[in-house]
């Protein structure tokens, strides 16, 4: 076994072909991925410094058949993917640079066949995108490829302007693994792949920080917090959902208030340096960097600042909120649910930043309210969220810390990434909009809250209390009336997923209520089938529906402008 660095030259040679096993598994990366492939591909370009891509084990292969023009075979044990993706990524970024030469002199044998050869489920889409001339989306009919799932999306999303190929061959690197044909590419594949444990960012900093000689530190600043008791572990190891990843608290802590310190002007960091603090992939060696360069090598300026932050922390942010009840007053309850419930992690480090500076509890629950308002109005339009963490660091950066300053702030940003939506936009969004289940049960669960009464008899559950249903079915055409025309059944189908036919429920009907006439859904089948009239008793939001005798686009309608109504009230932000 031979295991050496390697940058993307040094495993497509010209000369040397790479085959997948013929029986191997299809190419499964999503979009989360791909994403990420062109994040990083970025980066390199930002600083041209290396980037490591992870590891390819590769086995000695078969010799040529006559007529075959390569040396050298190789077969993958393990890097299928990652070495697909960048194949795709560089033939579309080549096609979009005009530059196709580059491809084919750096990935075909002798600039015919292409160097990497797919198994059967594969190979005809690979080759089919191989072959594009042009940056253009190819067809994908049923079943689908993910292969030309993969090329289209980066026909969508590489941004040529962002990108550099010869920067981007030279500094993407690998841990290239070469095996003999005689050794157990099983063995060495589970070993490198099943028995190590990663290290988190927290132990790599905690054996950064500590030492033998600093055992008292240690337990007044580390110990004392984040292993207190079994209570302290757990909450601090709890693993969330962080965009395409999960993390667990104390490294999502460890990111946010570095992401904190490092806004702090006094220290004038370059924009090299803040571009490679943003990552989280290599937070630990940032914190080092960060000490090294602009602390001169004094890890009390962290440590100083860390365990009351740490305290902080735990006190404000708490997942276990989308189990329980949240007031109809904004506060940290609230935006618990918009951070964990919603998956809107980018606003951790600004709400902490609130929860440890302002010292008014008034404040910083007007300050709490500014922000949910500021990302429900923008959720129910559907607006971009990338630009959601360069705004909340400007915040910090600014010293932003109090509600006026905070509203100013967020009125002045102007383009598509950060403005605040009017409140036309707004009735737009609940008229037209089809969010995920996940934002609309979110946007629903907020208002349900908010104009619910305090003596109301019934208890408002938790966030993941609730369901979503569909007051019109998806399956109308089964056992509602037909429409006049195709037309108006289009029209009808396109306020299906809209906010005004939707709605929270604490108990999922039965299929067979689900889908049937309005009375019956109202109604239910009996007591082991029962309908809204049962399963949404209490919901504030669905009181006046259960009054209606019929269901039709007009009323769904209607019912989205009185949604807007309350939105527009309760998520206010007035300059």
């Amino acid at each position: 076994m031979d295991a050496h660095k390697a940058i993307i030259t040094n495993i497509f040679n010209n000369s040397t072909l790479i085959e997948v096993p013929f029986f191997q598994r299809s190419y499964v990366w999503k979009a989360d991925l791909w994403a990420r492939m062109i994040e990083d591909m970025e980066y390199i370009v930002k600083t041209n410094k290396p980037h490591f891509f992870g590891s390819i084990i590769l086995k000695e292969g078969r010799r040529p058949h006559p007529g075959e023009n390569f040396t050298d075979c190789r077969t993958i044990v393990d890097g299928q993917q990652r070495l697909t993706t960048f194949l795709l990524f560089m033939k579309v970024l080549c096609l979009k640079l005009g530059q196709s030469t580059t491809f084919d002199c750096q990935f075909r044998i002798m600039g015919q066949s292409i160097a990497l050869r797919h198994g059967r489920n594969d190979i005809e889409a690979f080759e089919r995108v191989m072959a594009s001339t042009s940056a253009d989306k190819i067809d994908n009919p049923a079943p689908q490829s993910r292969i030309i799932e993969a090329y289209n999306y980066f026909v969508d999303h590489i941004d040529e302007n962002k990108l550099n190929i010869m920067m981007v061959m030279m500094n993407a690197q690998f841990v290239r693994i070469d095996l003999n044909a005689d050794e157990d590419e099983q063995q060495i594949f589970n070993t490198i792949n099943s028995l190590g444990v990663n290290l988190t960012t927290s132990e790599l900093l905690k054996n950064y920080f500590f030492s033998r000689d600093t055992i008292s530190e240690y337990e007044a600043k580390w110990a004392s917090v984040f292993e207190k008791d079994d209570d302290a572990k757990s909450y601090w190891d709890t693993e969330i959902e962080t965009g395409r990843m999960k993390r667990a608290i104390i490294d999502i802590f460890f990111d946010s208030f570095f992401q904190i310190f490092i806004q702090d002007k006094r220290y004038n960091i370059s924009n090299d340096d803040k571009i490679m603090y943003a990552r989280v992939d290599s937070l630990a060696q940032s914190y080092q960097h960060f000490i090294d360069h602009y602390c001169g090598g004094d890890k009390s300026v962290i440590l100083s600042q860390m365990k009351d932050y740490a305290l902080c922390f735990r006190t404000i942010f708490n997942p276990d909120t989308c189990g329980v009840s949240v007031p109809g007053t904004f506060g940290i309850e609230r935006l618990n649910i918009i951070i964990f419930g919603l998956k809107t992690s980018t606003l951790i480090p600004y709400t902490l930043y609130i929860a440890k500076n302002v010292y008014s509890e008034d404040e910083r629950n007007a300050m709490y309210g500014i922000l949910e308002s500021y990302i429900m109005r923008r959720m129910v339009v559907h607006s971009l969220t990338k630009n959601y963490n360069n705004l909340f660091t400007s915040l910090i950066r600014n010293e932003v810390l109090d509600s006026a300053s905070l509203v100013a702030k967020l009125h002045s940003g102007n383009d598509a990434t950060t403005y605040i939506p009017t409140n036309e936009e707004l009735l737009d969004g609940f008229q037209k909009s089809k969010l995920t289940n996940l934002q609309t049960r979110g946007i629903l669960y907020l208002i349900e809250s908010y104009i619910r009464p305090a003596n109301s008899a019934t208890l408002l559950l938790g966030f993941d209390g609730y369901s979503l249903e569909h007051l019109m079915p998806k399956k109308w055409r089964n056992n509602w009336s037909a429409c006049a025309s195709d037309e108006i059944a289009k029209q009808r189908d396109s306020k299906l997923l809209t906010l005004g036919n939707l709605a929270i429920i604490p108990q999922a009907l039965n299929a067979s209520i689900r889908d049937s006439d309005w009375t019956t859904k109202k109604s239910g089948k009996g007591a082991n089938k029962p309908g809204l009239e049962a399963c949404a008793k209490g919901l504030v939001t669905l009181n006046a529906v259960l009054l209606e005798d019929e269901w039709t686009e007009e009323k769904i309608d209607a019912r989205a402008k009185w949604l807007h109504e309350i939105a527009e009230t309760l998520w206010n932000i007035q300059p």
